[in-house]
């Protein structure tokens, strides 16, 4: 019974420290800002915008209501155990079972304090780019597209292909998604860099082993930049014809979208919508977020915190490798942390990566 107390006056201590480390008090101003610019009279004249702020409100509440809801049920089994006798071994079980519950609940909270960066609440647009390794590299991009796909739909983000372009032989040269998520850049940040995959290659005749790279980007979609005022002037927008998938579905309009940002040499393209204008739209909304990232970040040690440092993507510069023979195993080069089941990981099982990162920048900080 004495242990049982003080593990739940130690837990008891530790939800207490949340409301700083979670940053509510912050947190409800900025509710209550955002309620007061849900109740104006125009507010769904923008309904993407005012949508996004509606899932703000309600991502703020349910981290308060969390909170809340935690600290109550920890004061009530610590008035529980004041009156308790240590023979009424029943109540004592189910004290115990309920102080896991709340231990389990707390952990959850506790993992969002790892992000408090300024743009982990946001959605992200990912790029894989495949590197040295020719048809091998294009197929690992796919690989690599399947896995982050796989992450988003465990827990229930939406995610879509932006653009893409095909490999001669297999996979993509490059893909483009937007990922929708909470704290999508927070945990998807830990994996912008060059991931090495070793493996037998299926499109090599004698079976060799190779080794192939691809870079991944994370782009956070910051929402306030689509206030930014772009000079058309500064803007050239080409148009194609957007790949399809074949038969009924091939797009016989340009309605892709390239939009190069000329004073900065940004380039942005976008062909998932079958509209032009609708592409253009996304498109012109990925180059504002660049743009206020630019803004923002004048210091270079700033500019890799937030997009990782921008290497070759070639041999030396990974920040994790996917062995698949000739034996298995998956190691983050930052952190160290490493898995020997490799096909558990390309299925989306990244989040024991993520938060080594995650405690490692904490660390840092």
């Amino acid at each position: 019974m004495k242990e049982l107390n003080a593990n739940i006056n130690d837990l008891a201590g530790k939800i207490e420290k949340l409301p700083a480390l979670l940053h509510l008090p912050k947190q409800e101003k900025k509710l209550a800002d955002l309620t007061s610019k849900a109740k104006a009279d125009d507010f769904w004249q923008d309904s993407q915008h005012a949508a996004s702020i509606n899932k703000e409100i309600s991502d703020i509440q349910d981290e308060i209501s969390n909170y809340q809801v935690l600290r109550d049920e920890i004061e009530a089994l610590q008035g529980l155990m004041l009156e308790i006798a240590e023979e009424d071994i029943g109540l004592l079980k189910e004290i115990e079972v309920k102080y896991r519950e709340i231990a389990n609940a707390y952990q959850s909270l506790e993992f969002l304090t790892l992000f408090s960066g300024q743009y982990d609440r946001y959605d992200i647009v990912m790029t894989i780019n495949s590197g040295a390794g020719g048809d091998e590299a294009q197929d690992w991009v796919a690989m690599l597209l399947r896995m982050y796909l796989r992450f988003a739909e465990q827990r229930n983000w939406t995610a879509e292909i932006i653009s893409a372009s095909r490999g001669s032989e297999a996979g993509y040269k490059n893909v483009v998604l937007e990922i929708k998520g909470k704290y999508a850049y927070g945990q998807l940040r830990s994996e912008s860099g060059v991931h090495r995959l070793v493996r037998l290659s299926p499109f090599d005749a004698d079976q060799a082993r190779h080794t192939s790279f691809a870079m991944v980007d994370i782009l956070p979609i910051i929402e306030e930049a689509l206030a930014i005022q772009v000079d058309p002037k500064d803007i050239r927008i080409d148009t194609y014809r957007a790949s399809g998938a074949g038969g009924q579905k091939v797009n016989k309009t340009d309605s892709a979208v390239r939009v190069v940002h000329e004073p900065t040499g940004i380039v942005v393209t976008c062909q998932n919508e079958r509209s032009q204008a609708q592409n253009k739209e996304t498109a012109m909304k990925i180059l504002k977020s660049k743009l206020q990232i630019l803004q923002d970040l004048q210091v270079e040690d700033e500019k890799r915190k937030l997009k990782g440092e921008i290497t070759d993507a070639a041999w030396g510069n990974q920040i994790r490798s996917y062995v698949l023979h000739p034996y298995k195993l998956v190691k983050d080069h930052r952190t160290d942390f490493q898995s020997t089941d490799p096909d558990k990981v390309l299925d989306g099982d990244l989040a024991e990566f993520i938060q080594a990162y995650l405690l490692q920048q904490q660390h840092e900080a």
